[in-house]
């Protein structure tokens, strides 16, 4: 997306900085000089992380706060993310910015600690927190899963006691890149306009798809075993905002891009098809 948008960027990889190494985090802002940094690492094994309190906290709580504390020495904007696990799922409506915060897990409270120690060392950051992505750029999404599922006509599990706003990751990423250069700095909550159950969101996708959603099986949390507690309900909303469409507009985006994608491989496979018959022909006259 910063290519389409023409905006100069430098993707870095773990072994390139260290985001919970200050002398890491040093050698790559002196190297690359950025006037924004846009921080996407982080701990997200939500049940894992009740085991690994210690990794996770480094890499979401530690992290975050080395990265703050330089970017604030250095004049550099910061845009770093949170999550809806930050709540307890007790509210009625959905949450907004000012709510106060509660995390029910290890993952919920390693973000809800990084939001209070990056804002602390670098008041002009700007931390983001969203929910429950969805795209097409991978096939491990929750939605992508769902609809390859359902497409065949095997059995697909969700969770119908679990309310989050599902969020297409290309708007969140452009509206992220708005305010970043715009300087926005505090709490935002960005996720497209909506909220469902993890059923429920399968079952819309698969309508606005077209597809027969007869072999969606609707299950209670309980029920998956999960380590981790889950907030019943954790919808998000903003009292700043609202900077990104309906969920329906952007369902319908994905499945857009989802069909383009598909004819885009069949045609290739058609045409490797057709290489082959090409080439068994000719060796046939040979």
């Amino acid at each position: 997306i910063c290519e389409k948008r023409n905006l100069a960027h430098r993707l870095l990889s773990r072994q390139d900085m260290d985001i919970a190494d200050q002398e890491s985090v040093e050698r790559a802002l002196a190297r690359y000089k950025p006037w924004a940094v846009i921080n996407t690492c982080g701990y997200v094994r939500v049940d894992d992380a009740e085991n690994e309190l210690e990794r996770c906290m480094r890499e979401n709580t530690v992290g975050a706060a080395t990265l703050a504390a330089a970017c604030a020495q250095h004049g550099i904007h910061l845009t770093t993310f949170s999550s809806d696990l930050v709540f307890d799922g007790s509210n009625e409506r959905p949450y907004v910015e000012s709510d106060p915060v509660a995390p029910l897990g290890v993952y919920g409270c390693s973000k809800a600690e990084a939001e209070r120690v990056v804002l602390l060392n670098h008041p002009g950051a700007l931390v983001v927190r969203t929910s429950a992505f969805f795209g097409p750029w991978d096939e491990h999404n929750f939605v992508t899963q769902a609809l390859a599922a359902l497409e065949r006509g095997d059995p697909f599990v969700a969770a119908g006691d679990l309310t989050v706003s599902p969020t297409f990751v290309p708007d969140l990423v452009h509206a992220c890149l708005d305010l970043a250069v715009d300087g926005e700095a505090g709490i935002w909550h960005l996720a497209n306009q909506g909220e469902l159950t993890w059923a429920g969101l399968a079952r819309r996708a698969a309508e606005l798809a077209g597809i027969d959603a007869s072999s969606l099986e609707s299950k209670a949390a309980e029920e998956f075993g999960f380590t981790a507690p889950r907030p019943r309900y954790c919808a998000l909303a903003s009292e700043r905002g609202a900077l990104l469409p309906t969920l329906d507009d952007a369902l319908r985006r994905y499945i857009d891009l989802r069909n383009a994608d598909r004819d885009e491989r069949r045609e290739l496979e058609a045409q490797a098809e057709r290489r082959q018959d090409v080439a068994g022909g000719e060796r046939q006259a040979e």
